[in-house]
Order: structure tokens, then C-alpha cells, then sequence
């Protein structure tokens, strides 16, 4: 198969989110929007509670049509596919890795939390402990529970929960991982070490952040997006949002904390 590249060679958009409207019920919670994700980069989401971030993941992963009355319009394309026409919705989840804001632990071992999703795929049982080291290890876990695999997931710390919330996020080895206020539940030592995990994994795949820290995503992002009553204000390099001369002065006004 041939490498799709854009006009001028480059590689194309990972994922694409083309006039996209989300509408629960009489809620519209994002409106019209168009905005890319990049290979490997991290793409940061900024924007005050109800500016439709949180929507933007879940119509990625098509989680948003759980929600009794949801309509969706426009497009999302995952390496030019919409995701929308996928009959295998479960083919779509695999491939995007979803971080929540609480650490949500399965009431299994350690072990298997992080190999629940490669066993009912079909791995193999002889694959599984490499698959489970690998991913402790990108979550930067591993050193701490390698000697007890065995223990309840949920009897980890708030943060290694979280740690390995993200370790099971990868052991289906997503394309596109989608973190969603993922330190709001985490002290800052162990945020700070989960910053340094995700720069190391856009290596790896695109990352989509959604903070309402607008320091964090300064620090991490490449690119930031600043959504505004689910409407996407603006989009650019992160240094440019977070400037003097953003290209919208309500960009300017919420990342100084005129507002939010």
C-alpha cells in the first residue's frame, strides 16, 4: 500500500475534523468545526467548561453517540476515512486510545488491566507479558508495580491509577491517543511525569490534549486549539496562540486569564 502524502509531499492529516456539529438534543455543543491533528504531534485543546473539548474526543471515537438523542454532521476522517461510515465501530475505538479524567481501574490484577484488550482481541498468551511490560513501561510504571502484577489495579495510588489508565489506553497500540483532563485527579509530581511520558510517545502517534490548564498545554503542546461555546476560535502554533498577538483578542484574554 502507498503512503497517502498532501500536494507539496508531506504527510497528510492524521485526523480531520471537517465542519464538524454536535448536537445533543437542544444542546449544540460544538458548532461548524474544522480542525486537523498531525502524525506525531501533540495537539492541544484549550477552553473554558462547555466549549464542546471533551465532545471533540468523543466524536473521534464515536463514544458521543451513547448519549441518547446525539446528532452528528459533517465529517471525521482518520487517515482520510470517516470514521462515521466504519461499520466495525470497535475497529475506530482500537485505534484511538482515550485517557478520562478520573482514573477509572478495572476490578482485575494490575496485570490485567493492561492485558485485558489484547486478550479479547486474540493475542496470545505467550505475547501478553511482553505486551504488559511495554506499556507499564511507556506509562512509566512499571519500576513501581513490576514485583505485584498481581495486586488490584484499584488499590494503586490516585496517580499510578492514572498511569495505568494510560498503560491499557496503549496496549491496543492506538494511532491517536485522546487525554481528557487527565491530571485533574493527580498531584503535580506525578502530572509533570506524565507530561514527560506523552512527549516521548508523539514519537510514536498523534496525541490530542484537553486542558483546562492553559500552562499545560503551553508546555506540551505543538499546536493549540482554543474552542469558545463550542466554536473553534483559533488554531496555531503554540507559541503563537500564547503570544503577544494572538489572530483573536479572546484568545489572548482566556490563555491571560481575563476570563474562563
Amino acid at each position: 500500500m502507498v503512503a497517502r502524502t498532501t500536494a507539496d509531499g508531506s504527510p497528510p492529516c492524521k485526523v480531520e475534523f471537517r465542519d464538524l456539529t454536535v448536537r445533543y438534543r437542544n444542546l449544540t455543543a460544538l458548532r461548524g468545526v474544522t480542525l486537523d491533528v498531525r502524525p506525531n504531534e501533540i495537539l492541544g485543546v484549550i477552553g473554558p467548561a462547555g466549549s464542546g473539548k471533551t465532545t471533540l474526543l468523543k466524536a473521534l471515537n464515536r463514544t458521543v453517540e451513547l448519549v441518547p438523542g446525539t446528532r452528528v454532521a459533517g465529517q471525521v476522517l482518520l487517515d482520510g476515512t470517516d470514521v462515521y461510515r466504519v461499520r466495525d465501530v470497535s475497529s475506530v475505538r482500537r485505534r484511538v486510545g482515550m485517557v478520562a479524567p478520573l482514573p477509572v481501574g478495572l476490578p482485575m490484577s494490575i496485570y490485567d488491566n493492561v492485558a485485558f484488550a489484547p486478550r479479547m482481541a486474540g493475542v496470545l498468551k505467550g505475547e501478553l507479558e511482553g505486551i504488559v511490560e511495554r506499556c507499564l513501561r511507556q506509562a512509566a510504571l512499571w519500576d513501581e508495580v513490576k514485583d505485584r502484577l498481581a495486586e488490584l489495579g484499584t488499590k494503586l495510588s490516585g496517580g499510578q491509577q492514572q498511569r495505568l489508565t494510560i498503560a491499557r489506553a496503549l496496549s491496543h497500540d492506538p494511532e491517536v491517543l485522546c487525554l481528557d483532563e487527565f491530571s485533574i485527579a493527580v498531584d503535580p509530581v506525578t502530572t509533570m511525569r506524565i507530561e514527560d511520558v506523552l512527549k516521548e510517545l508523539k514519537s510514536d502517534m498523534a496525541i490530542i490534549l484537553v486542558t483546562n490548564l492553559v500552562q499545560q498545554a503551553r508546555r506540551l503542546a505543538d499546536r493549540t486549539a482554543f474552542l469558545l461555546s463550542g466554536e473553534l476560535v483559533e488554531v496555531g502554533d503554540t507559541e503563537e496562540v500564547f503570544g503577544r498577538s494572538p489572530k483573536d483578542k479572546r484568545t489572548f484574554q482566556y490563555v491571560h486569564g481575563m476570563f474562563g
